[in-house]
């Protein structure tokens, strides 16, 4: 579509105030909105909360009494489609209609069965101008995760691991002998906030009789995601702050179903190959340590050359991200 610059400016400043939401809008999608008027923003707004008041209600409500006149000469710009049903809040398109603005300019259409062009039509339907497309690509990157969960039908899945300098994510040992230590302090921050950011967290069978691991936020703050083991594995082995799943496949519809829109894969190699082999991953990040295992578990391998490689304290981290 053939935009000037100054509407861009416009929607770039929508995604930089729906970042503002990364924390509390999960798993909501983080949403931003700007209200223009005789070329200057007279309000603006974010989702701040999932459960709480949507990007266009903030940014009605940050208009000055002294500038609601202009609402009816004004631009609405906002990265994802207004909602059009009733959920925890009424529909924001119809109060969008309601406050008399004329144009509204959207970053991309709400994959949100409810939503998903609902929206558009129940603004076209009252006269509103409705313009789609406006930095599409950045919009829909923007909610990756909610994204993925809609058009795809299952969680949106980050894949992680640590290998050594030689290639191998342990040594060979027994079940009685602790794993190698190849994350650092720092990294291992970072590996926590990576779960933080998760509402779901699986381990491989082997991984959970071999390490006992806790999967807890001990070096983060942030809801403990749900804990998942996969495979086959007996009962009184599975802790009670786990659940179990023999079928990955199924798992994944289960998590669905149930609202889960992201899961951590932090299994051994095994597992991790089985998500790469089936094509089921979104993300991955490799941490690779300055260690030399000399020998033991292989890393994983993806067919592709990560998109990013950081380096941060010491260690390499290989990021993959794949298109939406």
């Amino acid at each position: 579509m053939n935009i000037p610059g100054i509407e861009e400016k416009y929607m770039r400043r929508c995604l930089q105030l729906a970042r503002c939401g990364a924390e509390g809008a999960p798993p909501n999608p983080m949403v931003g909105a700007v209200i223009v008027a005789q070329g200057r923003i007279i309000g603006e707004g974010y989702h701040a909360r999932c459960g709480e008041a949507h990007a266009e209600v903030n940014a009605v409500a940050s208009v000055k009494p002294a500038d609601s006149a202009l609402l009816a000469e004004s631009t609405l710009y906002v990265s994802l489609e207004p909602c059009a049903h009733y959920g925890r809040t009424p529909p924001c398109a119809e109060l969008i209609i309601r406050s008399g603005i004329p144009q509204v300019v959207i970053g991309c259409i709400d994959p949100f069965s409810k939503v998903k062009g609902r929206g558009v039509r129940m603004l076209r339907d009252a006269g509103v101008s409705v313009l789609v497309g406006l930095l599409e690509d950045e919009c829909r990157e923007l909610n990756r995760r909610f994204f993925i969960f809609h058009t795809r039908q299952r969680p949106y899945i980050t894949l992680k691991w640590a290998r050594s300098a030689d290639g191998y994510i342990d040594r060979k040992r027994q079940a009685d002998e602790p794993a190698s230590k190849i994350s650092t302090a720092h990294s291992l921050m970072q590996v926590h906030r990576l779960r933080a950011m998760h509402q779901a967290i699986l381990v491989g069978h082997h991984t959970l009789l071999m390490d006992h691991p806790s999967l807890s936020l001990r070096h983060w703050s942030g809801p403990e995601p749900r804990k998942i083991v996969l495979g086959h594995i007996e009962a009184h082995d599975v802790p009670p702050s786990f659940e179990a799943y023999d079928d990955p496949i199924a798992m994944l519809s289960a998590l669905h179903s149930q609202g889960v829109q992201s899961l951590l894969v932090e299994g051994g190699r095994e597992t991790l190959q089985w998500f790469i082999d089936h094509n089921l991953w979104d993300e991955a990040c490799e941490e690779v340590g300055t260690i030399s295992l000399h020998g033991g578990t292989p890393c994983p391998t993806i067919p592709s050359e990560p998109q990013t490689v950081e380096k941060h304290f010491g260690a390499t981290v290989n990021h993959w991200l794949k298109p939406l």
